[in-house]
């Protein structure tokens, strides 16, 4: 069916707040699920509300947690997410991040005892619009191994990158550092079709097009060797630098049973200004030159473009995926 998004928004933060979820915590996650729905990540979007709410009712998740933000040093923002949700945490650095940057020239946010990361797109924008440079680093549960490895290691590790385009939308990059998401693998197993070679590996490092073999191994590094050394890169921002549980130490985003998976993640926010006053202005001629040739786009188009058609016309949800989240109220 379609349903607005303010209808979405109401639906899903009514669930959460039924399941004994603060109700400022409620919006805030619901507010990041409806948009990662509306930008066309269904993955990250409504279908999430059944585990994230599971987890509430198990107790790994608090959803009372009360988030604490800090400056330990003057360029610095620590954001405690106190085993909750990680959307509240992003609130809190999108809050009070902007004014640091402005000060110093650059920020550096740091949360742990966090959650799930969504859509990072969605966060780093934030910044973009208010005419500032976002970098943003995650780990996740352990989904890929060292390369020449045959262990889980690292997460899926996604980086994600926002900065503004004068007289224009932001230019936005949000990327995982595997080959493809595990949700991909598992609806294969679902549909019972195989994946594609280059995908993942079976428990014994050989490579696979078996999902069900593949879900008992890891996924490929995007980029072989140097997306792993990326992942590394981002398991220690993300984890190592803000004192959060490495990826094999994290327990599951989608099962309900478990310790917290309290993982990290890093902000880094810039003042374009800080460097030269013609950044955004430079940047579009930069964008402009891309998009003078045909077939390419600027990076972040089609969810902001999505994300404008759901505005207008709404979101079509899956009578299943309503059905679920219906289930919870």
């Amino acid at each position: 069916m379609h349903m607005p998004l303010k209808d979405a928004q109401t639906l899903v933060q009514t669930a959460f707040e039924t399941n004994g979820v603060l109700p400022e915590t409620a919006r805030s996650v619901a507010h990041a699920l409806v948009q990662a729905e509306a930008a066309g990540q269904y993955g990250h979007g409504l279908r999430r509300v059944p585990a994230y709410i599971g987890q509430v009712r198990s107790g790994k998740v608090d959803g009372g947690a009360r988030y604490v933000a800090s400056r330990p040093r003057p360029a610095v923002l620590t954001v405690d997410a106190a085993l909750g949700y990680a959307y509240p945490a992003f609130d809190l650095a999108v809050e009070r991040l902007p004014e640091i940057a402005r000060e110093q020239g650059i920020a550096l946010g740091l949360i742990h005892r966090s959650h799930h990361a969504g859509v990072m797109a969605l966060t780093v924008e934030r910044f973009a619009l208010q005419g500032l440079t976002a970098l943003m680093f995650a780990n996740a549960p352990a989904s890929m191994a060292a390369w020449g490895g045959k262990k889980r290691l690292f997460g899926t590790n996604p980086i994600a990158f926002a900065t503004p385009v004068a007289n224009d939308d932001p230019l936005v990059i949000d990327l995982a550092l595997s080959t493809v998401a595990a949700g991909k693998i598992m609806a294969a197993r679902q549909k019972g079709e195989a994946i594609p070679e280059g995908w993942a590996f079976d428990a014994k490092g050989i490579p696979t097009t078996d999902p069900t073999e593949a879900l008992k191994g890891f996924i490929a590094p995007s980029g072989g060797a140097k997306g792993a050394a990326l992942a590394l890169m981002v398991e220690i921002l993300a984890a190592g630098l803000t004192g959060s549980s490495f990826s094999f130490e994290a327990s599951s985003f989608m099962e309900e049973k478990g310790s917290p998976p309290s993982v990290g993640q890093m902000l880094v926010v810039i003042d374009p200004a800080a460097g030269s006053a013609s950044a955004g202005e430079r940047i579009a001629e930069l964008a402009r030159e891309m998009v003078s040739e045909e077939g390419v786009r600027l990076p972040g188009r089609r969810g902001q473009n999505a994300r404008r058609e759901a505005i207008e016309h709404g979101l079509h949800i899956d009578d299943e995926v309503l059905a679920s989240i219906t289930s919870l109220l």
